[in-house]
């Protein structure tokens, strides 16, 4: 999407500020004993309805969802992916319960005022161990990056170049297949945004732009397969994974993220 109007943009913000909140909330959720169908039904519920802190009456951007290529639409609100899942597990049709050294990506997307926004975080379930810290932190690191390389005048292989050479020089690696996007009217909108390339190439980044960037990254080979329910993504070497997102608009002097928290 590309933010024409001062009304788009004031939806866009308020609606990352609600993501943001929404987000903050289900990860002082996580702790070993919560269910996938609990972060689930919370995400739902403080997007539609709200609270005390929360400002609601706006829907889930997921649910109902069919992305292409997709059998049926997503059936959820919240994508909740554990340990070696990568992205899109669904939370509410076979629900696991979150155990001490887990780590659980929660996904999530809302509408405000017609604009989607769309941001991911990777939470740790108690104690875990170094190796699993360092995972979240260079994918996090990546993320940041790649955000400061969103600059007018760039192109889009300059973020993927960003983000790449993070979290390979990490020691990890990048899941290829999957990557950020364009989103505000749509979930997923062009242009597609590798999380590995060379700076330079690509399509040009202009002023207006909404982006949501998404380092996607494992501790293995970083190889993925899709399970039976059609969404999702595991690594196939059952390594772990971590995934963080945030949309972002583009402005003169770079990228604004309006899901931060």
């Amino acid at each position: 999407m590309i933010i024409t109007t001062d009304t788009e943009r004031a939806n866009l913000i308020e609606g990352g500020k609600r993501l943001a909140a929404v987000l903050a909330a289900l990860r002082a959720k996580v702790a070993p004993g919560v269910t996938t169908e609990e972060l689930d039904d919370l995400a739902e519920r403080l997007i539609r309805d709200g609270s005390d802190s929360l400002a609601g009456a706006d829907t889930p951007a997921f649910l109902g969802y069919t992305p292409e290529g997709a059998r049926r639409p997503y059936p959820a609100t919240l994508c909740v992916s554990i340990n070696d899942e990568v992205v899109h597990g669904i939370p509410n049709e076979s629900v696991r319960e979150l155990k001490e050294g887990d780590i659980v990506g929660l996904d999530l997307g809302l509408r405000h005022g017609g604009i989607i926004v769309d941001a991911a975080i990777t939470v740790p379930v108690g104690q875990v161990d170094d190796g699993t810290k360092k995972l979240l932190r260079a994918t996090e690191v990546a993320l940041a990056a790649g955000i400061a390389a969103a600059i007018p005048g760039n192109h889009v292989g300059d973020i993927s170049q960003a983000i790449q050479k993070e979290i390979e020089n990490a020691g990890f690696r990048v899941v290829k297949e999957l990557g950020g996007h364009g989103v505000g009217a749509l979930v997923h909108e062009e242009p597609f945004i590798p999380n590995y390339g060379r700076a330079g190439q690509g399509g040009l980044l202009t002023e207006g732009m909404v982006l949501a960037l998404e380092p996607i990254s494992s501790a293995g080979k970083a190889s993925v397969i899709i399970a039976p329910d059609g969404y999702t993504f595991r690594t196939k070497d059952g390594s772990r994974s971590a995934h963080f997102e945030h949309t972002i608009l583009l402005e003169k002097s770079g990228a604004r993220i309006v899901t931060a928290v």
